[in-house]
Protein backbone atom coordinates (compact mmCIF):
# COMPACT_ATOMS: atom_id res chain seq x y z
CA UNK A 1 0.00 0.00 0.00
CA UNK A 2 1.31 3.45 -0.93
CA UNK A 3 2.02 5.80 1.94
CA UNK A 4 0.11 9.06 1.67
CA UNK A 5 2.20 12.17 1.15
CA UNK A 6 0.94 15.48 2.53
CA UNK A 7 2.34 18.69 1.08
CA UNK A 8 1.89 21.09 3.92
CA UNK A 9 2.87 24.36 5.64
CA UNK A 10 3.00 23.87 9.40
CA UNK A 11 1.25 27.11 10.51
CA UNK A 12 -1.62 26.53 8.07
CA UNK A 13 -4.98 25.70 9.60
CA UNK A 14 -6.01 24.08 6.33
CA UNK A 15 -3.00 21.77 6.49
CA UNK A 16 -3.62 21.15 10.19
CA UNK A 17 -7.10 19.81 9.43
CA UNK A 18 -5.57 17.03 7.38
CA UNK A 19 -2.77 16.24 9.84
CA UNK A 20 -5.25 16.03 12.71
CA UNK A 21 -7.63 13.71 10.86
CA UNK A 22 -4.84 11.44 9.60
CA UNK A 23 -3.43 11.08 13.11
CA UNK A 24 -6.87 10.43 14.58
CA UNK A 25 -7.53 7.83 11.89
CA UNK A 26 -4.19 6.19 12.62
CA UNK A 27 -3.16 6.47 8.97
CA UNK A 28 0.60 6.71 8.35
CA UNK A 29 1.73 9.49 6.05
CA UNK A 30 4.75 11.45 4.97
CA UNK A 31 4.63 15.19 5.57
CA UNK A 32 6.50 17.37 3.08
CA UNK A 33 6.92 20.96 4.14
CA UNK A 34 6.17 23.61 1.51
CA UNK A 35 7.27 27.07 2.62
CA UNK A 36 4.64 29.27 1.04
CA UNK A 37 6.40 32.39 2.33
CA UNK A 38 9.44 31.49 0.23
CA UNK A 39 7.38 30.90 -2.90
CA UNK A 40 7.70 27.12 -2.81
CA UNK A 41 4.01 26.71 -3.69
CA UNK A 42 4.52 28.69 -6.90
CA UNK A 43 7.22 26.55 -8.50
CA UNK A 44 6.41 24.68 -11.69
CA UNK A 45 7.02 21.40 -9.87
CA UNK A 46 4.44 22.19 -7.21
CA UNK A 47 1.96 23.71 -9.67
CA UNK A 48 1.95 20.39 -11.50
CA UNK A 49 0.58 18.89 -8.27
CA UNK A 50 -1.72 21.78 -7.36
CA UNK A 51 -2.57 24.10 -10.27
CA UNK A 52 -4.07 26.60 -7.82
CA UNK A 53 -0.71 26.84 -6.07
CA UNK A 54 -2.06 26.26 -2.60
CA UNK A 55 -1.49 23.81 0.21
CA UNK A 56 -2.50 21.33 1.45
CA UNK A 57 -2.21 18.75 -1.29
CA UNK A 58 -2.53 15.04 -0.61
CA UNK A 59 -0.72 12.60 -2.87
CA UNK A 60 -2.96 9.55 -2.65
CA UNK A 61 -0.75 7.41 -4.85
CA UNK A 62 2.10 8.28 -7.21
CA UNK A 63 1.09 11.21 -9.42
CA UNK A 64 -2.49 11.26 -8.10
CA UNK A 65 -3.17 14.42 -6.13
CA UNK A 66 -6.10 15.91 -4.27
CA UNK A 67 -6.25 19.58 -3.26
CA UNK A 68 -8.68 21.72 -1.20
CA UNK A 69 -8.60 20.88 2.50
CA UNK A 70 -12.27 20.08 2.96
CA UNK A 71 -12.35 17.86 -0.13
CA UNK A 72 -9.39 15.99 1.35
CA UNK A 73 -11.25 15.66 4.67
CA UNK A 74 -14.25 14.12 2.91
CA UNK A 75 -12.05 11.71 0.96
CA UNK A 76 -10.23 10.52 4.07
CA UNK A 77 -13.35 10.33 6.24
CA UNK A 78 -15.43 8.20 3.85
CA UNK A 79 -16.43 4.99 5.58
CA UNK A 80 -15.25 6.16 9.01
CA UNK A 81 -16.90 7.50 12.15
CA UNK A 82 -15.85 11.01 11.13
CA UNK A 83 -18.45 11.23 8.34
CA UNK A 84 -22.02 10.06 8.98
CA UNK A 85 -23.66 7.51 6.69
CA UNK A 86 -27.14 9.05 7.08
CA UNK A 87 -27.82 11.29 4.07
CA UNK A 88 -29.21 14.21 6.01
CA UNK A 89 -26.43 14.16 8.59
CA UNK A 90 -23.84 13.96 5.78
CA UNK A 91 -25.47 16.96 4.14
CA UNK A 92 -25.25 18.83 7.44
CA UNK A 93 -21.53 18.05 7.62
CA UNK A 94 -21.12 19.44 4.09
CA UNK A 95 -23.19 22.48 5.10
CA UNK A 96 -20.69 23.33 7.85
CA UNK A 97 -17.72 22.62 5.56
CA UNK A 98 -19.11 25.11 3.04
CA UNK A 99 -19.81 27.60 5.84
CA UNK A 100 -16.22 27.25 7.05
CA UNK A 101 -14.73 28.00 3.64
CA UNK A 102 -17.14 30.79 2.64
CA UNK A 103 -18.18 32.56 5.86
CA UNK A 104 -15.43 31.72 8.36
CA UNK A 105 -11.98 31.02 6.88
CA UNK A 106 -11.77 34.10 4.59
CA UNK A 107 -12.07 36.39 7.60
CA UNK A 108 -10.61 34.61 10.61
CA UNK A 109 -7.81 32.77 8.81
CA UNK A 110 -6.84 35.72 6.62
CA UNK A 111 -6.64 38.04 9.63
CA UNK A 112 -4.36 35.56 11.38
CA UNK A 113 -2.19 35.22 8.29
CA UNK A 114 -1.70 38.97 7.92
CA UNK A 115 -1.12 39.63 11.63
CA UNK A 116 0.72 36.60 12.98
CA UNK A 117 2.38 34.95 9.99
CA UNK A 118 3.23 37.82 7.66
CA UNK A 119 3.59 40.25 10.62
CA UNK A 120 2.04 42.99 8.48
CA UNK A 121 -1.14 43.82 10.36
CA UNK A 122 -0.44 47.56 10.33
CA UNK A 123 -0.44 47.54 6.54
CA UNK A 124 -3.90 45.96 6.42
CA UNK A 125 -5.71 47.99 9.07
CA UNK A 126 -8.65 49.01 6.88
CA UNK A 127 -9.10 45.52 5.43
CA UNK A 128 -8.88 44.00 8.91
CA UNK A 129 -11.84 46.08 10.10
CA UNK A 130 -14.05 44.37 7.52
CA UNK A 131 -12.53 40.98 8.32
CA UNK A 132 -13.28 41.49 12.01
CA UNK A 133 -16.94 42.31 11.43
CA UNK A 134 -17.56 39.30 9.21
CA UNK A 135 -15.40 36.99 11.32
CA UNK A 136 -17.35 37.84 14.46
CA UNK A 137 -20.58 37.24 12.55
CA UNK A 138 -19.36 33.72 11.72
CA UNK A 139 -18.36 33.10 15.33
CA UNK A 140 -21.82 34.18 16.45
CA UNK A 141 -23.43 31.64 14.11
CA UNK A 142 -21.24 28.96 15.68
CA UNK A 143 -21.97 30.16 19.22
CA UNK A 144 -25.73 30.10 18.62
CA UNK A 145 -25.52 26.53 17.32
CA UNK A 146 -23.25 25.27 20.07
CA UNK A 147 -25.46 26.61 22.85
CA UNK A 148 -27.64 23.55 22.33
CA UNK A 149 -25.22 21.10 20.70
CA UNK A 150 -22.04 19.41 21.90
CA UNK A 151 -20.68 19.12 18.35
CA UNK A 152 -21.79 20.49 15.01
CA UNK A 153 -23.55 17.44 13.58
CA UNK A 154 -25.38 14.55 15.20
CA UNK A 155 -23.97 15.22 18.69
CA UNK A 156 -20.71 13.54 17.72
CA UNK A 157 -17.26 14.60 16.60
CA UNK A 158 -16.99 14.75 12.80
CA UNK A 159 -14.93 16.45 10.12
CA UNK A 160 -17.28 19.42 10.50
CA UNK A 161 -15.71 19.98 13.92
CA UNK A 162 -12.19 19.46 12.58
CA UNK A 163 -12.73 21.97 9.79
CA UNK A 164 -14.11 24.66 12.08
CA UNK A 165 -11.70 23.97 14.91
CA UNK A 166 -8.60 24.52 12.79
CA UNK A 167 -8.82 28.29 12.59
CA UNK A 168 -11.22 28.98 15.46
CA UNK A 169 -8.84 27.72 18.12
CA UNK A 170 -6.14 30.16 16.91
CA UNK A 171 -8.54 33.03 16.21
CA UNK A 172 -6.78 35.12 18.85
CA UNK A 173 -3.75 35.19 16.54
CA UNK A 174 -5.93 37.24 14.19
CA UNK A 175 -7.01 39.54 17.04
CA UNK A 176 -10.37 37.86 17.59
CA UNK A 177 -11.49 37.71 21.22
CA UNK A 178 -13.38 34.52 22.08
CA UNK A 179 -14.22 35.79 25.55
CA UNK A 180 -17.83 36.49 24.55
CA UNK A 181 -18.34 33.01 23.12
CA UNK A 182 -18.52 30.57 26.05
CA UNK A 183 -20.15 27.80 24.01
CA UNK A 184 -17.34 27.95 21.47
CA UNK A 185 -14.77 27.85 24.25
CA UNK A 186 -16.39 24.75 25.76
CA UNK A 187 -16.52 23.09 22.34
CA UNK A 188 -12.84 23.83 21.75
CA UNK A 189 -12.03 21.92 24.94
CA UNK A 190 -14.20 18.99 23.82
CA UNK A 191 -12.28 18.82 20.54
CA UNK A 192 -8.95 18.94 22.37
CA UNK A 193 -10.07 16.02 24.54
CA UNK A 194 -10.61 13.74 21.54
CA UNK A 195 -8.33 10.69 21.20
CA UNK A 196 -5.05 11.31 19.36
CA UNK A 197 -5.47 15.05 19.41
CA UNK A 198 -2.38 16.99 18.29
CA UNK A 199 -1.75 20.76 18.46
CA UNK A 200 -1.31 22.78 15.30
CA UNK A 201 2.43 23.28 15.86
CA UNK A 202 3.20 19.59 16.35
CA UNK A 203 5.98 18.86 13.86
CA UNK A 204 5.22 15.14 13.93
CA UNK A 205 8.86 14.20 14.17
CA UNK A 206 7.97 10.51 14.27
CA UNK A 207 6.71 10.68 10.69
CA UNK A 208 9.28 10.17 7.96
CA UNK A 209 9.68 13.47 6.14
CA UNK A 210 12.57 12.42 3.89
Amino acid sequence: MNRLRLYDFLPSGNGYKIRLLLIQLGVPFERIDINILAGESRTSEFLNKSPNGKIPVLEIEPNRYLAESNAILIHLAEGTEFLPYDRFLRAQVFQWLFFEQYSHEPFIATSRFWISILKRGKEYQEELKSKQEKGYAALQVMEDHLRSHSFFVGERYTIADIALFAYTHVADEGDFDLGEFPSIQAWLERVKSQPRYIPIDDKLEFINQN
